[in-house]
């Protein structure tokens, strides 16, 4: 990647640890592979709307809070003319439910650079909050949810795939995909 002059440098960056790294859905500047300290990515959050319904919930993913945890994921670099679009998209996809919080936190870049960048992270304390269910239960979950954007596992594959083809396998997600393909 070329070098940035402080006038092209990204005025806002985003991390992205789901379905932002396949459709991220802004205008993206830069990209880069990064790491998010204190936190994992599970699939701890009960969809209502975009991979469920109320009657039958599906579970998306967001990161839950773990000291001695680490996420991989991809921080998109945002131009200045496009952070205000960039936050309104966002905090209308991100925070339909108030189940997320968004949070401002520092990531480390794959070229070594520390930045802030918004994320969005579970809110324990939500009702839609479900940490901790079995792999299993979360596989039986996923294979027959359907929700707003549709089925919940077209969710979980595309993030499975988009992760191992950047270079980011994540075993978890990776096992559920298996589980799921066997599933009716």
């Amino acid at each position: 990647m070329a070098a940035t002059t402080p006038q092209d440098a990204p005025a806002l960056w985003v991390f992205g640890y789901g379905s932002l790294i396949w459709n991220p859905g802004f205008p993206v500047m830069a990209r880069h592979l990064a790491v998010l300290p204190g936190y994992h990515r599970s699939f701890c959050m009960r969809s209502i709307h975009h991979r469920g319904t109320e009657a039958e919930p599906g579970l998306v993913l967001a990161l839950d809070a773990d000291p001695g945890a680490r996420c991989s994921g991809v921080a998109f670099g945002v131009a200045a003319p496009d952070v205000g679009p960039t936050l309104a998209y966002l905090r209308e996809r991100e925070l339909v439910s108030a189940a997320y919080l968004e949070r401002t936190l520092v990531v480390e870049l794959d070229n070594g650079r520390r930045v802030e960048a918004v994320t969005y992270v579970i809110d324990p304390d939500h009702v839609q909050y479900c940490g901790g269910l079995p792999l299993e239960e979360q596989a039986r979950i996923i294979a027959r949810a359907t929700g707003g954007r549709g089925p919940n596992r077209d969710y979980l594959f595309n993030t499975a795939t988009h992760l191992r083809d950047i270079g980011l396998p994540d075993a978890d997600l990776d096992w559920l995909a298996a589980r799921v393909a066997e599933l009716p």
